[in-house]
């Protein structure tokens, strides 16, 4: 068996012109799977997964979209000039995350699924499952307007975005107990 080394130690022995340089051979290395890049403290709770950005800065990424928003759809009401903004944030929010973290959760390890393919399947199923709270919220008290909308989907997206987060720390934790040893 080797001797497993730090990154670090691994970019000194490569002993490139540049510190950039040997990054990106240990980077086409990894990705090659030449090499195993491990984590020697990986988060053993969902919270310290969630609080890592190195792990979540897709969760934070649709927490501060959701945010964004939210604020921009009701500034927009007292500020005109934010129009624009709301209606790119808006498209965002409404045709690519739903399907994103439903993705997500359905798909949560990295090697699931091609880049590419996320993204097909997220705008595939945001357009899917934007009717289907459509046609829920139809049947509620509140109806299909602008408030019980963008409530509906915070919900959603908040939801979704936290099983997912569970889904992909639960993978984080069995890689935990494969190498016992870290």
């Amino acid at each position: 068996m080797k001797r497993e080394i730090t990154l670090e130690e691994y970019v000194e022995k490569l002993g490139r012109k540049s510190r950039w340089e040997a990054l990106r051979t240990a980077y086409e290395n990894a990705s090659r799977r030449k090499i195993r890049l491990v984590d020697p403290d990986p988060p053993k709770t969902l919270g310290s997964y969630i609080l890592r950005l190195d792990y979540s800065a897709w969760f934070w990424t649709l927490i501060i979209l959701t945010i964004a928003t939210v604020g921009v759809v009701y500034a927009s009401n007292i500020l005109p000039a934010l129009t624009l903004i709301r209606y790119l944030l808006g498209t965002v929010y409404v045709l690519f995350l739903p399907g994103y973290v439903l993705v997500e959760a359905l798909y949560p390890g990295e090697d699931d699924l091609k880049p590419l393919e996320r993204l097909a399947l997220s705008i595939g199923l945001s357009l899917a499952v934007i009717p289907l709270i459509g046609l829920l919220l139809n049947y509620t008290p509140w109806g299909i307007r602008l408030d019980p909308l963008i409530m509906a989907l915070t919900v959603y997206n908040t939801a979704l975005g936290l099983i997912a987060a569970e889904r992909k720390h639960g993978i984080v934790r069995r890689k935990l107990s494969t190498y016992p040893s870290l």
